[in-house]
């Protein structure tokens, strides 16, 4: 019987080849559809903070998007690897640099505030129509979220997929924290919600 460990393992597998199986102009589109369906309907709070990401290898392009909340007011961060087992959000600030921050991301550098998201947008490899998603399997954004509950805070998730991503159920384990919405090309869907 396969643990769910190796079930997310080849889930990942398979579903990040299909999106890397995307020619780049279908992902460039389905980025921007990404911005229209999303960039005036999640809801938040002028001053909140929104955690973006920059895209790495055959991720969503969300830096449109991220500039629409900017623009209804958010601060914007992203996520910042520190080691193997931790990352932080550094503030996204106009005209900041942005730098080589590990592991083939980039993001504010170290003179740059440390923020805790209100919101997550969250890379991941695949999800279902539960909102349970799997990630790129280091668990970086899972220790984020409990640090974050330690603190008393509950950061809504919202995860950054392509339709190519869905799968019909993902093995959650006790560990995993399931997504408040999911954005992909096709809409912004709210779990729970009709």
């Amino acid at each position: 019987m396969t643990s769910p460990k190796e079930a997310k393992s080849e889930i990942r597998s398979e579903r990040l080849a299909l999106r890397d199986g995307m020619l780049p102009e279908a992902r460039i589109e389905a980025s921007l559809m990404m911005l229209d369906h999303a960039g005036d309907a999640i809801p938040f709070e002028p001053g909140q903070v929104i955690s973006g990401f920059w895209p790495i290898r055959s991720e969503a392009d969300i830096r449109p998007l991220m500039a629409r909340l900017k623009g209804r007011g958010a601060r914007l961060c992203l996520p910042v690897v520190l080691d193997r087992e931790t990352i932080v959000f550094r503030e996204l600030v106009t005209g900041a640099p942005v730098v080589k921050t590990g592991f083939g991301t980039t993001g504010p550098g170290p003179e740059a505030t440390v923020l805790d998201p209100d919101i997550l947008l969250v890379p991941l490899s695949a999800f279902d129509a539960r909102g349970n998603r799997i990630g790129y399997g280091a668990g970086h954004y899972d220790r984020a979220i409990a640090r974050l509950r330690q603190k008393g805070l509950v950061p809504r998730l919202i995860g950054i997929a392509f339709d190519c991503q869905e799968v019909a159920s993902v093995p959650a384990e006790p560990h995993d924290v399931a997504l408040e919405a999911i954005l992909t090309e096709s809409g912004l869907k709210v779990f729970g919600a009709g």
